[in-house]
């Protein structure tokens, strides 16, 4: 008998029954009227959009409803049109619309995505991952689901800026996932790694010591910089960058610029190349001595100022110091940037050319004359002078009487009178002062100056004036253990020992005299030659006692000889 190819009802009711075989393929042609499994991912045709929903054929002769809002966009524009086909599957978690089954967009993409994910992870392909936001131990991103990358795994070394990736579709590949859990890790360092590996390979096929490669500049250092050459670093050290002097790679090469240098060496077991750009042009240096023939002049522009001087360009890679002491005849300067900086254009003179050791000295002082080849014919010996003070040392003071030309003030010639330490004492730096020429030596470029040369010496006067034995006034000025120290005269002092003291009753353990308090006393030394003078208090009361003593006696004898008169003038009143 002839069979539909449907099975249904009627035929039960019929008593006839199809063989096994028959009853299978019945069953088979008849399966797509079957319900569709739990979480069975279904290809649908877009019949129809509106505004609410959109109207898709799945099969099993039904047609099904998705809510429209599962295919806006962030704009709120609906990515779909009729005619497209797309994935769904059941969705039993809401009421069915009546005449339509249910259907979910969204729950089969991301089914869809995982799958895609669990594949990615097995076959260790890349994914494109958009950075969404910043969060505790690393950055979140959307893979289709949201993923976690690790801050290890962001680069192949430390990142501290990660908001630098906000916003940005990387690749990355995936190295966990948990579809229960919802779970999924990449790795953005893997991606970087693997690529790294492709290109250094590929890089290493075209390198050779003496080629010319072109790279990036990648990072600085103290010592040189790193080039990637496309998968591989090569080194140009600071030394082969320029001709000349660099004292940083940063004068000469920033980072993200691209360059182009010559393989000095390389080494493809240890996969080390070494660069150069110097080597690319000719050596300045070869014909430097030729070029710069010493007493010419240049000029140049200022690269640098240190401590110690300052580097000039004579010509791209060829500079020149002039050292801090050919700048200026005078020895004021502090530091060289008190007479140029870094880009003046200055005029110099060439002292010395060393091909060898690559250097040029230049001198900017010899381009006047030196004021010390004329100073013996400005100056004379005695002759007063005036300056200013320009440094304290702790054996004098240094005078400028005119630019470039000191004189030196010891400390045993500022006074005849006070016992100086230090001349920060009685001098100030920039003070301006008079001062006497003792002795000029212009081929050592010295001058010796005085000031105490101006005054009359109080301890010459002195001595002139004194004598051993002479009665002086003196006031107690300072107590030794020894004795005490008396100024007889503005800048002149005197000691007077504990032993030519006599008992005071104002003595203390200190000072066998008061401070302060006036006394005669009695020269009992004298040595001008060591301008020491000794004094004694107790000869002074001692000469005391002697003239009241000898007052005494003479009183005593004249009152004798009045009473011998009286009686001898009663004798002879009596006869």
């Amino acid at each position: 008998m002839a069979h539909d190819e449907t099975f249904n009802e009627n035929d039960l009711e019929s008593g006839e029954f199809p063989g096994d075989d028959e009853f299978a393929r019945l069953l088979d042609a008849n399966s797509h009227l079957a319900p569709p499994a739990e979480g069975e991912v279904l290809k649908g045709h877009v019949v129809a959009v509106t505004p609410k929903d959109v109207i898709v054929d799945f099969g099993y002769k039904l047609e099904g409803l998705v809510p429209i809002e599962q295919f806006k966009n962030a704009d709120g524009i609906a990515s779909v049109q009729r005619g497209d086909t797309i994935d769904v599957m059941v969705d039993r978690s809401a009421p069915q619309p009546e005449g339509y089954v249910l259907l979910s967009y969204s729950k089969a993409a991301k089914l869809r995505i995982w799958d895609t994910l669990e594949e990615a992870m097995r076959d260790q392909l890349l994914v494109s991952a958009r950075v969404l936001e910043r969060t505790k131990g690393g950055l979140m991103l959307d893979v289709g689901v949201p993923a976690f990358m690790p801050g290890s795994q962001i680069d192949t070394r430390p990142v501290h800026n990660l908001d630098q990736f906000i916003g940005q579709d990387i690749p990355v590949r995936i190295v966990k996932v948990n579809r229960r859990r919802g779970n999924v890790v990449v790795s953005r360092r893997m991606a970087v790694e693997e690529d790294r590996k492709a290109r250094k390979a590929s890089a290493l096929e075209h390198v050779e010591e003496g080629s010319v490669v072109t790279g990036v500049v990648k990072n600085l250092t103290d010592y040189g910089a790193f080039i990637d050459l496309g998968g591989i670093d090569g080194l140009l050290h600071v030394s082969d960058m320029s001709h000349g002097r660099v004292n940083h790679p940063s004068q000469v090469i920033q980072v993200g610029q691209e360059i182009t240098a010559k393989v000095l060496k390389f080494d493809r077991e240890k996969e080390r190349i070494s660069l150069g750009i110097r080597q690319l042009t000719p050596d300045p240096w070869e014909t430097m001595g030729e070029r710069l023939p010493k007493g010419s002049r240049i000029v140049g522009r200022v690269m640098s100022v240190t401590d110690y001087g300052a580097f000039i360009e004579i010509e791209p890679g060829v500079e020149g110091l002039i050292h801090v002491s050919e700048m200026t005849w005078s020895r004021r300067m502090k530091h060289p940037n008190k007479v140029v900086k870094a880009g003046d254009q200055v005029e110099a003179v060439v002292l010395e050319v060393k091909q060898k050791e690559r250097r040029v000295s230049l001198g900017i002082k010899q381009l006047e004359d030196d004021p010390w080849t004329t100073v013996g014919q400005r100056y004379s010996i005695g002759s007063v002078v005036e300056g200013r003070v320009r440094k304290l040392t702790d054996f004098g003071a240094f005078l400028e009487i005119e630019e470039g030309v000191d004189g030196l003030v010891h400390v045993s010639d500022i006074s005849w009178t006070k016992r100086i330490k230090h001349p920060s004492e009685l001098l100030k730096k920039g003070q301006t002062l008079q001062a006497v020429i003792l002795s000029i030596d212009a081929p050592n470029r010295r001058l010796s100056l005085g000031i105490k040369q101006l005054q009359p010496d109080a301890w010459e006067n002195f001595f002139r004036s004194h004598e051993v034995g002479d009665l002086v006034r003196g006031k107690v000025i300072r107590a030794a253990a020894f004795g005490v120290f008396v100024e007889l005269a503005p800048g002149v002092e005197a000691l007077c020992h504990r032993s030519e003291i006599p008992a005071m009753p104002d003595a203390t353990e200190d000072s066998p005299l008061p401070i302060g308090e006036e006394y005669d006393f009695k020269v009992v030394k004298m040595n001008e030659a060591e301008k020491k003078i000794g004094l004694s208090l107790r000869a002074v009361a001692e000469d005391e006692e002697r003239t009241r003593l000898e007052d005494y006696q003479r009183q005593a004898a004249a009152a004798t000889l009045t009473m011998e008169e009286a009686m001898n003038k009663r004798k002879g009143e009596s006869r």
